[in-house]
Order: structure tokens, then C-alpha cells, then sequence
């Protein structure tokens, strides 16, 4: 990942804005549009797993130091209901921060009802 403030690369490319940042929290907001649905009709689940992501990312970012590179190593995405066209929102955050590794969770909203739920590992690397 890189070192931007905004999500950056392929989930800016699709459309992710990133609306808050905190200490240790992050909040995109997504429109779901026809591009990004499956055969089935319903929002793809590899956009899901790219906006939890993505959020989960600059929720790390938000405690790193200058020489600190987040990097996903593990994702584990729970699709609990599809998503259909409209807005979505992704908010992100930090279970724990170690010296090496942290782990971060992030939930999916549509329309007040949860989408999505994951949880994610990253590596600490150094520049």
C-alpha cells in the first residue's frame, strides 16, 4: 500500500472516497453502480473485499510513523446480504497495534443494514 493520505490506486480508480479519518478509524463512502455488479445482479463480493481493504488500510495509516508501511497479510471477509445499487458506507478500524503486526476490522452498510463484516492483519514494514 501506499503511503497517500486517499485510498489511492485501484479503490480510487472504482470510485472509493475516503469521508473521515481518525486515530485509528477510517470511513469511505461507495456508490454502487452497474459496473460493479456480479452476473447475479448484486454488488461483486472482490469489490466488497477491495473497500474493507481500503478502509482498514488508512485506518492503519492513521498510527504509522514516516517509515511505517502498512501491508495487508491476511483478509477475512463475512458476506452476511447482498449489496444493490445506491450508497454504501465502509468504516474501518484497529483492534490492536503491535510493533510488527495489527489487526483491523470493518463493517458494511446499505441503507442502515449491515453488508459485509471483516477482519484483517497487517504488516508493519519498514521503508
Amino acid at each position: 500500500m501506499s503511503g497517500q493520505t486517499g485510498p489511492g490506486g485501484f479503490a480510487e480508480r472504482i470510485g472509493a472516497a475516503v469521508e473521515d479519518t481518525g486515530d485509528g478509524s477510517a470511513r469511505i463512502a461507495f456508490e454502487v453502480r452497474d459496473e460493479h455488479l456480479n452476473p447475479a445482479g448484486t454488488l461483486h463480493g472482490g469489490v466488497v473485499a477491495t473497500l474493507v481493504d481500503t478502509a482498514m488500510g488508512q485506518a492503519v495509516r492513521t498510527t504509522t510513523g514516516a517509515g511505517e508501511v502498512p501491508a495487508t497479510s491476511q483478509l477475512t471477509v463475512t458476506y452476511l446480504r447482498p449489496g444493490r445499487p445506491g450508497r454504501l458506507v465502509v468504516s474501518g478500524r484497529l483492534r490492536t497495534r503491535g510493533a510488527h503486526l495489527t489487526v483491523c476490522e470493518a463493517d458494511v452498510e446499505q441503507d442502515g443494514e449491515a453488508l459485509a463484516h471483516a477482519v484483517a492483519t497487517f504488516a508493519l514494514l519498514q521503508r
